[in-house]
């Protein structure tokens, strides 16, 4: 098929990739001259495993280009995904001019009949507003539909490759064959498409990462409530999640969610909400939960600091919101970092992927250390945010040694305060005691 995708952002690069991976001839559009020119020359904007490599592979068969001309691109098109940003205004509801002006650009070249999909996050209603939109310019057919996305950063190309599910809100028979036909080679393990009116596909996205930040507000609090009664937050959550109706994922407690999508969709669906006149109580919770989490790393810092950060050097150890990328949007370690240079203190950082987007946001108001143990260096204590891999199980004497205090705040408990203890530091994590009990044991 002959496809265009306008926006070479996160979505818009992973869906233009993939598609072009199962054989489809794809234009990638944007309006930013230079991230066109980086593109052309395989040069990514951000980092995502197997993402560089798909861009590569297809542009040298010949399957994807990237363009500035998505009007010429419009001509020729059978499919139009609309993937620019949707960012947040200042009462949380999504900005959609970015959305509308695509819609526009797509409206006024139209050649043939064609679908128009809404990949973008979007509220409810977005779809009949770039509807109207189009019909005041097109000349031909054309079918709107809503396919929100469900990437998860950091597995965005496997996550496409082999989705969970498809969700397509769809109002045509026309627009249901075509995309049946570009989305059957990523289901044929069985996977459902789920086919469904337009208003509930673009819920679908919302309600999706409101139950998912909810669960994670709710463990983070509840680890709360562990530290104070003296229980185990990882005895909690194993019993929690051994039961088959709740499942396992999105249970560990850590220092708030970030990212992308969750902060912002939480918000754009309270908005919904309040338009609407339907308060949604237990979604405003969860965000209130999470922002109070976010301050949770920084109050441990200043309390194993003696109440005082002022003039101490403080290392972090990650960067991004989560491991395997380098999206620092909504992270915790920006409020922690904030805070800390607030309040006094001196920070030297280490991510091994975010550094370069870390000082565009941050500046020279911090230290970037070229390894994680350049960052412990002389620091009076180590904050960990971010559970990479190459964190999960440094050289504790070497880290001790390089500490001018021992102590360590880790905001996702990757280690276990017995041994942390006997290896002479000062340890804290979220939801588990000092010197912490004996794991559940499972019997058979």
């Amino acid at each position: 098929m002959q496809i265009l995708v306008i926006g070479t952002g996160y979505v818009g690069l992973v869906v233009g990739a993939c598609l072009a991976e199962t054989g489809n001839d794809v234009v990638c559009a944007d309006i930013d001259a230079q991230k066109i020119a980086d593109l052309q020359n395989n040069i990514l904007p951000i980092y995502e495993p197997g993402l560089e490599e798909l861009v590569r592979r297809n542009q040298e068969q010949g399957r994807l280009r990237f363009s500035t001309d998505s009007a010429t691109a419009a001509a020729t098109a059978e499919v139009v995904f609309l993937a620019v940003g949707t960012p947040p205004g200042e009462d949380g509801s999504a900005d959609l001019r970015h959305v509308l002006a695509a819609a526009e650009t797509v409206g006024k070249n139209l050649r043939r009949e064609t679908v128009v999909i809404t990949k973008s996050t979007v509220p409810v209603g977005t779809a009949k507003k770039v509807s109207d939109c189009l019909a005041r310019h097109a000349r031909v057919p054309f079918h709107v539909c809503s396919n929100p996305e469900f990437l998860k950063e950091g597995a965005a190309v496997e996550d496409f490759m082999r989705p969970d599910r498809v969700v397509l809100g769809v109002e045509t028979d026309f627009a249901r064959s075509v995309l049946a036909e570009l989305y059957a080679p990523f289901v044929r393990t069985g996977k459902p498409i789920l086919f469904m009116d337009i208003a509930s596909a673009e819920l679908t996205k919302y309600a999706a990462n409101a139950m998912l930040a909810t669960r994670i507000s709710f463990m983070n609090e509840l680890a709360l409530l562990c530290e104070r009664v003296g229980a185990d937050v990882d005895n909690v959550r194993r019993g929690v999640g051994s039961d088959a109706r709740i499942g396992s994922s999105f249970l560990f407690p850590g220092p708030g969610y970030g990212g992308s999508c969750f902060p912002k969709d939480v918000k754009a669906l309270l908005a919904t909400a309040g338009d609407n006149d339907v308060p949604l109580r237990v979604v405003a919770a969860v965000h209130q939960a999470n922002e109070r989490q976010k301050h949770v790393m920084y109050d441990r810092l200043v309390a194993a600091l003696d109440g005082d950060v002022k003039g101490t050097r403080v290392a972090v150890w990650g960067l991004a919101f989560k491991p395997q990328t380098d999206d620092m949007r909504e992270s915790p370690a920006l409020t922690l970092i904030e805070a800390l240079l607030a309040a006094g203190a001196d920070v030297v950082a280490h991510d091994p992927v975010a550094m370069t987007h870390a000082q565009k946001v941050l500046g020279d108001r911090i230290t970037y250390a070229a390894t994680s143990y350049d960052a412990v260096e002389g620091a009076d204590a180590l904050a960990v945010v971010t559970d990479w891999n190459e964190y999960r199980h440094p050289d504790f004497e070497r880290v001790r040694g390089a500490l001018a205090r021992p102590i360590v705040v880790d905001g996702r408990n990757l280690y276990q305060p017995r041994k942390m203890e006997a290896l002479g530091f000062e340890y804290h994590s979220i939801g588990r005691p000092l010197g912490g009990r004996p794991a559940a044991q499972t019997v058979a």
